[in-house]
């Protein structure tokens, strides 16, 4: 053997030992990098995985830069999700506010104040402004929230229900009513101001449904403008809305140390009641789904009608019509399912973009901050806790869950639909939402009736 071939021999030999560890080297680093990276990917920021979480945050960084943000459903899908988990985030990890629902208030008056402070980019507030009023998209999630947490549940659970909740809904709100006006008066407050315009104004039914149509009464009453009276009553009602949050998260943590007390979003205990654990929500369809979805804008489409036919609200007319079909068979399990589905979409990945989204759209900073004074805080506190301490013991009374009845009290006190979705995020039982928009609906109407009426009587 020549001595070029011994080193060409020699060149081979080290060349397949090179490919060797090369490969080696490739496979094991494949195996590091795979495993990095799905350790990353189960790191979420609310339910984004972290690598997808600063994808979209780069790409709406630039968007913004380039002043190319607008209302295209995509881009406000991605910025609304990306935001309110961040905040949800933020509340999360917050020390003491977690404690108090801090996820809820975070989302809702973390934009209001950077909103009201001129913090964030005019362009991206303007744009979530125009796709909220031109889609009402709350409307969207309440119409999926209400029809599949209806048909979720067991017929007799949903009528005894229903039906029970008036007692201490009632018993809280005259209760409250009585002892905030008492404590107004403690506070040198007149019992005509403190009854009038911050007692009723908090159980009224929020803004859109409450204040604008007891503040259009009382102008024409008390023949004083109704921007002015709009004024005076709104402060209340956003500061009761996060006494209501509060009282919410409180009532979960106290679900959570003494279990008895909770029903875990079941309104009372029925022995033949299928466990959530068991219910297999997997097995629903693609179709099922989506004929689901389709049901339940057909409620809300009929729900409009309804209120300009009669003038019944919308939610209302929605829930009753839900409430009928359920108890007269009318849905197939299969739909039920479906339903069952599409309201766990919802509740799972819509509920704190679309906070993030009434945080910018609806909830005043400057109406919040004007409410900060010793005898409307104590009022304003007092009147919420009475009105969910009455929930909890004269709903323990009737045969509910008290967890469960104080916290649709404490929907009374809330800004309508969008304080329902707040108060009950924050408990973490949305499955209430149909029992929360009868007190949100019904008692703020009764609310206001009942106002016109005493008004009048003692002007």
């Amino acid at each position: 053997m020549n001595i070029s071939s011994v080193g060409s021999s020699v060149l081979a030999l080290k060349k397949q030992r090179y490919l060797l560890r090369w490969k080696q080297m490739g496979k094991f680093s494949f195996l590091f990098s795979h495993a990095h990276w799905q350790k990353l990917m189960n790191i979420k920021v609310g339910i984004i995985p972290l690598p997808l979480y600063f994808v979209m945050l780069i790409c709406l960084g630039i968007l913004l830069a380039l002043k190319k943000v607008s209302g295209d459903i995509s881009i406000m899908i991605a910025l609304l999700a990306t935001c309110g988990f961040t905040c949800a985030e933020i509340g999360e990890r917050t020390p003491g506010l977690r404690q108090i629902g801090g996820p809820v208030i975070a989302t809702i008056f973390l934009p209001a104040c950077l909103v009201h402070y001129r913090l964030l980019p005019g362009e991206l507030i303007t744009a979530i402004n125009d796709f909220w009023h031109s889609t009402k998209f709350v409307y969207l999630f309440t119409a999926c929230v209400i029809v599949g947490s209806i048909l979720s549940m067991d017929r007799q659970a949903l009528i005894t229900g229903i039906v029970k909740i008036f007692i201490p809904l009632a018993t809280g709100s005259v209760i409250a009513m009585i002892v905030g006006t008492l404590t107004g008066m403690a506070f040198g407050l007149s019992a005509h101001y403190t009854f009038f315009f911050i007692v009723i104004p908090i159980m009224a039914g929020g803004i859109g449904e409450g204040a604008i149509p007891l503040t259009l009464a009382y102008g024409e009453i008390l023949n004083t403008p109704q921007d002015q009276i709009f004024a005076q009553v709104v402060p209340a009602i956003v500061l009761g809305n996060l006494v209501a949050i509060v009282c919410a998260s409180v009532l979960n943590q106290l679900g959570k140390r003494y279990a008895r007390y909770s029903g875990q979003g079941h309104l009372y205990d029925i022995k033949d009641n299928v466990p959530a654990k068991s219910i297999n929500t997997s097995s629903a369809m693609v179709e099922h789904i989506a004929v689901a979805g389709l049901i339940a804008i057909s409620f809300y489409i009929v729900g409009i009608i309804v209120h300009n036919l009669i003038g019944l609200p919308t939610p209302v007319a929605m829930l009753f019509l839900v409430v009928l079909v359920k108890l007269t068979y009318t849905i197939s399990p299969k739909l039920e399912n479906g339903a069952r589905t599409v309201y766990r979409f919802f509740s799972k990945a819509v509920t704190y973009p679309l906070l993030f989204a009434i945080g910018i759209t609806t909830t005043s900073w400057a109406d919040l901050m004007a409410a900060f004074n010793l005898a409307n805080i104590v009022t304003i506190v007092v009147t919420v806790v009475m009105l969910t301490t009455v929930g909890f013991f004269v709903g323990k009374w009737v045969g509910l869950y008290p967890i469960e009845s104080a916290l649709i009290n404490t929907c009374h006190s809330g800004m309508g639909g969008v304080g329902d979705i707040a108060i009950l995020t924050s408990a973490h039982r949305l499955q209430l939402m149909p029992f929360a928009q009868i007190a949100t609906r019904l008692g703020g109407a009764l609310t206001i009736t009942v106002a016109i009426v005493l008004i009048g009587a003692v002007s």
